[in-house]
């Protein structure tokens, strides 16, 4: 039992890490090949995760949900993490936030569309 089985309470394996995170071992390794998340090794390899590791990881997915490809999640987390940013990465937090206001607004529509045909529906069946 090496150190890292001392401290279970603050680290976790990745199996955990994917489990309260809701994403599969697999996305987390490519997170980490990525850049966007780091892990500590044991003496045999094992990867291990600190706590804080969930939000963050549930923050990529989040990211990835709105449409953000990995070079623009990679160039954000920094800034992600401290909460400063650069006037160029203002730039582009704005024209990222800008495109995701956008689809909401088309994600509006449809549902609008969707709700039209669904009350529709229910009207020609009563």
């Amino acid at each position: 039992m090496g150190d890292m089985m001392v401290r279970t309470g603050e680290m976790m394996r990745i199996g955990e890490l994917a489990g309260q995170a809701g994403v599969s071992v697999r996305a987390l390794r490519y997170y980490e090949e990525q850049g966007l998340l780091t892990s500590e090794r044991s003496a045999s390899g094992q990867r291990y995760y600190t706590e804080d590791a969930v939000d963050r990881v549930r923050l990529i997915q989040v990211l990835y949900g709105a449409g953000l490809n990995s070079n623009t999640v990679r160039d954000i987390m920094p800034c992600m993490d401290s909460g400063m940013a650069s006037t160029s990465m203002l730039e582009l937090l704005a024209t990222e936030r800008d495109r995701i206001d956008e689809r909401m607004r088309e994600l509006a529509e449809t549902r609008d569309r969707l709700t039209t045909v669904i009350e529709q529906g229910h009207a020609t069946r009563d």
